[in-house]
């Protein structure tokens, strides 16, 4: 693309195709009359959107329908644990959980009748089941989306609808009226902060390495995401990859590099296959490659495959992976910025920073800065999962709290089941309990009571939970993704692995509490990466606020939640059981015995502590304990 104005021709050609999305009007002389938004992010494509696809294409050709109802394939909208998701535009109907065989009835009812089909509606369970649109939605109502804006909005494998959203608009912008100086500047005045988990400020890494003199520079994206529980980078690369280009390729202007490489998880097969199309699409626009816009310009991006290794999301690995080797972490400094990528200056940041870039040159710094806290500026994308309603991908301004994310947004915690805690950070990060629900979401206050911000997996806990396997899982995965190349990491958390299990398996002594913070503080001050230094922090954080589980886990031989199984015991209330039998027939190893209408009784013995009898009881007479 030679010029700003071809730019700006493909974008006003296009706006009246998404202007129904975003609540303008189509233009009087379009056919099109509704847009159907379909959701084609992986959750929803495991829920089988792309059936409901098909049989929208069939029903509405059979209707001749097809020129003024637009079928357009998204990313994510965020409300995952209610896919398939479609929203009928301008009106906003918000459809969920859609099967292919609703499609004949909406056709017909909806595009044929003008009437939605009301059984399908999401109905809003705290706003007394009003049927919503989407964005009125308690889900949505507090959100404020930045990085994902277009995720939802628009087919992210059609760069015109990424035009017609302002894309490139930010690129050719700092082309054509800045210097590389003045982009780093608005980046640092912003107070965007890294979103890969450390909050390293981003305008002050990119100053590091415009810095460093050499004829070869580098731009990374690190999109190896690898946190249990988290998809806020996969879901972003699905449903908006050019944003995450662009920012790419304001990057290597502001210092001074010509190439760029994304490092994406293997896993993530239509993220992968998405990020081909745009790249491909915008070396065809000539909006990557030679002379973009005429400046003079250079810039291209390689897509490279991660094939699982969690250590690859540390830098350090992830360029030393990059370059064909085994992922493993190399001692810093020197850092990337100086010393990175074959060797060169590089800069790493992670899919949601750069997601945030564009808007931050077109909007300006203080348009960015006006949000969130003093010490942490924008928003935040959070993958909330575990025992909550709603989950799904939230983005919220830094200093929401806690308890706004959990109740007002993920609509609370299922069953009426009180809420324990939340993980955030993933494997290095902590556990914050209930009694700090109304802590803000931001750096430093996760740092100052023991967690961390992390990439952005928020996993919620209920009183079923114990926190003592939950720190064993957490350690677990850091185990088995362990690198093994410092002894710290490699040797010092399979050690505490080995007492967390003895602890959860009721053979706790003495002293292992002892042991455990000990091996922990050691491992953070010694190990190689940042996966080895905060390994314990899963550990450190639910010993600093369930200590007490620990202490009965090791002393009373007793599981407070009844979770691990070799210290649980589930017994029968004879003065509840109503000897209906049916406990006995669920139970897989005939443990339980009775006469039917007098009280059964388990055998001790022969339970497994699987719990199924405790899920079938109607009357509530079988407890774990």
């Amino acid at each position: 693309m030679k010029s700003l104005a071809e730019l700006a021709a493909i974008r006003e050609q296009m706006q009246d195709q998404v202007a129904l999305r975003i609540g303008g009007k189509a233009d009087e002389k379009s056919k099109v009359r509704a847009h159907v938004l379909v959701c084609a992010g992986t959750g929803c494509t495991s829920s089988g959107s792309h059936k409901v696809v098909e049989a929208l294409n069939e029903q509405l050709q059979a209707k001749n329908l097809q020129e003024e109802i637009k079928i357009v394939t998204t990313g994510c909208f965020g409300l995952c644990a209610l896919g398939p998701v479609m929203i009928v535009y301008p009106e906003g109907t918000f459809y969920s959980r859609v099967t292919a065989e609703d499609i004949p009835e909406i056709v017909k009812e909806h595009f044929v009748n003008g009437r939605p089909v009301e059984r399908l509606e999401y109905k809003d369970p705290l706003a007394d089941n009003k049927t919503l649109p989407l964005p009125e939605t308690s889900f949505y109502k507090k959100q404020h989306r930045v990085a994902l804006r277009n995720c939802g909005v628009i087919n992210p494998e059609i760069i015109e609808e990424y035009i017609a959203m302002g894309g490139y608009q930010a690129l050719g912008k700092v082309l054509t009226e800045m210097t590389p100086a003045d982009v780093i500047q608005t980046i640092k005045d912003s107070g965007l902060r890294g979103r890969g988990g450390g909050g390293f400020p981003t305008g002050t890494k990119w100053q590091f390495a415009a810095n460093s003199v050499s004829d070869k520079k580098y731009v990374v994206c690190n999109a190896d995401e690898g946190d249990p529980g988290a998809f806020m980078d996969r879901s972003v690369l699905e449903g908006d990859p050019h944003a995450v280009l662009e920012a790419m390729a304001i990057a290597g202007y502001a210092i001074g590099a010509d190439e760029g490489y994304i490092y994406v998880r293997a896993e993530y097969p239509i993220a992968v296959q998405r990020l081909n199309i745009a790249v491909g699409q915008a070396r065809e626009k000539g909006l990557l490659g030679k002379d973009i816009f005429g400046t003079g310009f250079n810039f291209d991006i390689q897509v490279r495959l991660g094939s699982g290794a969690f250590v690859c999301g540390e830098e350090t690995a992830l360029l030393t992976s990059i370059e064909g080797h085994r992922g493993e972490p190399r001692p810093r400094p020197p850092f990337p910025a100086v010393k990175g990528l074959f060797g060169q200056p590089t800069i790493i940041n992670n899919v949601e920073t750069y997601a945030n870039v564009a808007q931050i040159i077109i909007n300006g710094a203080d348009w960015f800065a006006s949000m969130g806290t003093e010490k942490s500026k924008g928003t935040k994308v959070f993958a909330l999962g575990g025992k909550i309603t709603n989950t799904g991908l939230v983005e919220v301004p830094m200093g929401t709290t806690l308890r706004e994310v959990l109740y007002e947004i993920g609509g609370g915690i299922p069953g009426g089941k009180k809420f324990k805690a939340a993980q955030t950070g993933g494997p290095s990060g902590g556990c914050i309990p209930a009694s700090l629900i109304d802590t803000p979401i931001d750096y430093d206050s996760l740092i100052s009571i023991g967690s961390m911000m992390g990439s952005g997996g928020l996993i919620v806990m209920d009183e079923d939970n114990c926190m003592v396997d939950i720190a064993k899982f957490f350690l677990e995965f850091t185990v088995d993704e362990s690198c093994g190349k410092c002894t710290p990491c490699r040797l010092g958390t399979r050690r505490m692995l080995e007492i967390l299990t003895r602890i959860t398996e009721g053979k706790g002594e003495d002293g292992d509490i002892e042991k455990l913070e000990e091996l922990a503080m050691n491992i953070k001050a010694t190990a190689l990466c940042g996966l080895g230094q905060t390994a314990p922090n899963p550990v450190l954080s639910t010993l600093r606020y369930f200590r007490d589980e620990y202490e009965a886990h090791i002393y009373e031989k007793r599981c407070p939640a009844g979770h691990c199984k070799k210290l649980a015991k589930i017994m029968i209330d004879p003065e509840k059981c109503k000897g209906c039998s049916l406990c006995s027939k669920v139970c897989p190893v005939n443990a339980i015995s009775g006469q039917v209408k007098s009280p059964f009784v388990i055998d001790q013995e022969k339970c497994i502590k699987c719990g199924t009898c405790v899920e079938k009881c109607r009357f509530g007479a079988i407890v774990k304990k």
